[in-house]
């Protein structure tokens, strides 16, 4: 399985990319949770910002329980501000 996976602004200046390619391929049933844990592995900087983390798939807001599917794009942000 395959994901799209796209960071937003400080979560971007973290992992140090915008858009990431990631294979899922080890047969086992994928969450959010799950692909953020493999990312906080990575980046150990973007463990401060989890708790805050906002995420959407395929444009649509969604929880980590969320089970992932094959060629889904799932946005990661920080939280949205405006003024």
């Amino acid at each position: 399985m395959t994901v799209r996976v796209l960071f937003f602004s400080t979560l971007r200046d973290l992992t140090g990319a915008e858009e990431v390619v990631e294979t899922l391929d080890d047969g086992r049933v994928w969450r959010v949770a799950d692909l953020l844990e493999r990312f906080h592995a990575r980046h150990p900087g973007l463990r401060a910002w989890d708790s805050r983390i906002l995420v959407a798939v395929n444009r649509e807001w969604t929880d980590r329980d969320r089970v992932l599917e094959d060629g889904q794009e799932i946005a990661v942000m920080p939280p949205v501000q405006g003024g």
